[in-house]
């Protein structure tokens, strides 16, 4: 990333950025984010940039502004030249580089996703090209026992051997230890913060890791701003629309950002798919994110197994009766291809878009198909068969038995692990043995 300031960037610093440079407040009554919002699209209505306004004709263009900034606070903003030179220096001496949103090098995934919500200045830390892998977020509380711990830092891992981007909060808790261990074994990691990137940057642990372009750093706020609830919240759907699915190992019910963060997500926003934790003791939050939308995680074991979750889109839309339903389709490059017919003739089953951008199939529909299949079976099937004879990858196949298999539709048979359905009706289209 080039150190070097745009005009653009510069404009929008002087007009929004609290230039803290060490200092505990900010310098002048900057734009708010909402006042920020109404001047760009002002701006491109006018067909003009931010750095039009460091321009001789810049009070006039001002004025024409509904509402009008007032032009004795538009010049105490833009009369902050010399403390911005202060600033610059000052992250340049620690590494950190500053984009705009009209700049080519901000990261396009953000501004595709979030649209007038895209943070108009970024700053960051390290390999900027992360931002544009996907991966896997990792979100979830704070305060958890160990066992917890570890096995977050265990879903790190697994995603830096399947050579996917882990991304989180870098909060103290579920967010440190998934990064920890994506780092620990190899892997990249994107940290998006809500507070003190300036000394997230310094930090020896953080070190070799950014100079070996296994990480990057990014807040939308002063890399010198301390610790605030409502920026900790604001920053959440950076992390959603940075990756391609997102897991919350834990959440409060009703509270915290991780709460607020997840159901931003499931509700309004519908991004990226998300999951929660399926094993252990998941507690109120999880239960009712699942009642909201998300997912139980289906554990994945091997690197290929957590690709095809990533590869997945189910994204929770509200039905006609006004609740929840869960859309599913793969992308295309990763969409199974089969050589031999499927006996469980999948082609009976309402089948999922090819592409994001079209509407999905609800999954009430989907699953009622799936479920009049499956319970016909009379002889077992493991989940590898059932997800070839239904043409869905494993992680899609594992979820409905589950699903069947705590609806009593099936059972689950061990060594080696097999469902085979509780009713006697014939299956019209096994395999042929």
């Amino acid at each position: 990333m080039n150190t070097s300031l745009s005009p653009n960037a510069q404009a929008i610093l002087l007009l929004t950025a609290p230039l803290i440079a060490g200092r505990e407040n900010s310098s002048s009554d900057s734009l708010t984010p909402s006042e920020y919002k109404r001047l760009a699209q002002f701006l491109r209505e006018k067909q003009r940039q931010p750095a039009d306004l460091l321009s001789p004709d810049a009070l006039e263009l001002i004025s024409e502004c509904q509402p009008p900034i007032a032009s004795d606070r538009f010049k105490r903003l833009l009369a902050r030249g010399f403390l911005l030179s202060q600033a610059i220096e000052r992250w340049q001496t620690r590494a950190i580089w500053v984009v705009s949103r009209e700049d080519g090098e901000y990261p396009k995934r953000l501004k595709t996703r979030l649209g007038d919500d895209t943070p108009p200045i970024l700053y960051g830390c390290g390999d900027a090209a992360l931002l544009e892998t996907g991966g896997l977020a990792v979100v979830g509380s704070r305060h958890v026992d160990n066992a917890l711990l570890e096995y977050t830092k265990s879903i790190g891992q697994l995603a830096a051997k399947a050579r996917r981007t882990t991304i989180s909060g870098g909060a103290r808790g579920i967010d440190q230890a998934a990064v920890l261990g994506a780092l620990d074994a190899g892997g990249k990691v994107a940290e998006v913060l809500a507070d003190s990137l300036e000394r997230a940057a310094l930090n020896r642990k953080y070190r070799n890791s950014l100079m070996d372009g296994q990480l990057v750093l990014i807040s939308p706020y002063d890399p010198s701003a301390g610790f605030n609830v409502g920026n900790a919240m604001q920053r959440n759907k950076l992390i959603y629309a940075l990756a391609d699915a997102a897991m919350v190992v834990s959440s409060d019910y009703e509270k915290g950002g991780t709460w607020y963060g997840a159901v931003e997500q499931l509700e309004k926003l519908r991004l990226v798919p998300v999951y929660v934790r399926s094993v252990g003791e998941t507690g109120e939050g999880l239960m009712a994110l699942r009642h909201k939308g998300a997912l139980p995680w289906p554990n994945p074991e091997t690197p290929a197994a957590l690709a095809e979750v990533l590869a997945a889109e189910v994204v929770p839309k509200k039905g006609e009766s006004g609740q929840k339903e869960i859309s599913f389709s793969i992308r295309d490059e990763h969409r199974p291809s089969h050589d031999k017919a499927s006996n469980l003739a999948p082609s009976d089953i309402p089948k999922a878009p090819h592409s994001m951008e079209q509407t999905l199939i609800p999954a009430d529909e989907r699953f009622a198909k799936v479920r009049e299949l499956l319970e016909r079976m009379t002889t077992p099937k493991t989940e590898a068969e059932v997800a070839a004879d239904l043409q869905v990858n494993k992680s899609q196949a594992k979820a409905w038995l589950q699903r069947l298999v705590n609806e009593g539709v099936l059972e689950k048979l061990s060594r080696p692990a097999r469902y085979r359905s509780t009713s006697s009706q014939p299956l019209l289209f096994d395999r042929e043995d």
